[in-house]
């Protein structure tokens, strides 16, 4: 499916208890490999960076449901700065897009001090109009997210059965690779986030392996939870 030339896809969430985790786990697992990505059994880290206006748009688009809102981050696996992205995540209703470039440590650097001029010149629209939001919008950093996710893939429909785990916040700094870096538990440990991506449908085979019984849909955001958390321990 398309929506202003952006190719969408179905984003369903679920928060799982520790039982309804390893039923459903053992149950994918035992079908789907895991993403190439993974370093073991328990996946990867995913750490994020996130950005937000002085309105805080992205925060309450979210809260309040707003149909079309997006969310700008920097993210980066298992701590490493060999990979980073810039990412943009739109959301229309109950359908997502994802846009992405990477971004070289020293841009990150730089960013982090308010200044981002080596963005000036990239040709990509969406580093082009990170550049805007940082310069012209009063974009800033608002809260680090980090996680551990366990993901599984099935190639028809290009479906991702993901198991987000010990969801945490940055409390002390913006910078995710500062040693000195402080995280705090943002979602009780026994609770675990499965998400399934898939694109026009998700096969019927699939669907029963990942569906839970005893959890409804959730309408999940990490970056609000996490948020919620910053907040209460940086100065604003």
């Amino acid at each position: 499916m398309e929506f202003m030339g952006k190719k969408l896809r179905h984003e369903q969430k679920y928060y799982l208890h520790p039982h309804e985790y390893l039923a459903i786990r053992q149950r994918v697992s035992a079908m789907l490999p895991m993403d190439s990505h993974s370093l073991g059994p328990n996946g990867y880290g995913i750490r994020s960076l996130y950005f937000d206006n002085p309105h805080d748009s992205a925060l309450f688009d979210k809260v309040d449901g707003i149909f079309g809102r997006h969310k700008y981050r920097i993210r980066v696996y298992n701590g490493e700065d060999r990979v980073i992205k810039l990412e943009r995540k739109n959301k229309y209703g109950e359908y997502v897009n994802k846009e992405s470039a990477s971004l070289t440590r020293e841009a990150y650097d730089r960013i982090l001090l308010g200044d981002a001029s080596l963005l000036q010149d990239r040709p990509e629209k969406l580093v082009q109009d990170f550049y805007r939001a940082i310069c012209h919008h009063g974009y800033r950093p608002t809260a680090i997210v980090d996680y551990e996710r366990e993901a599984y893939v099935y190639e028809t429909g290009d479906v991702r059965i993901t198991f987000d785990k010990k969801l945490a916040s940055g409390i002390n700094t913006y910078d995710m690779f500062d040693p000195a870096l402080t995280m705090l538990e943002a979602l009780e440990s026994t609770r675990t986030i499965l998400e399934v991506k898939f694109n026009e449908f998700l096969p019927e085979p699939i669907r029963l392996l990942a569906q839970p019984h005893n959890s409804i849909r959730s309408a999940i955001s990490k970056y609000v939870i996490c948020r919620e958390v910053a907040k209460r321990h940086f100065k604003r």
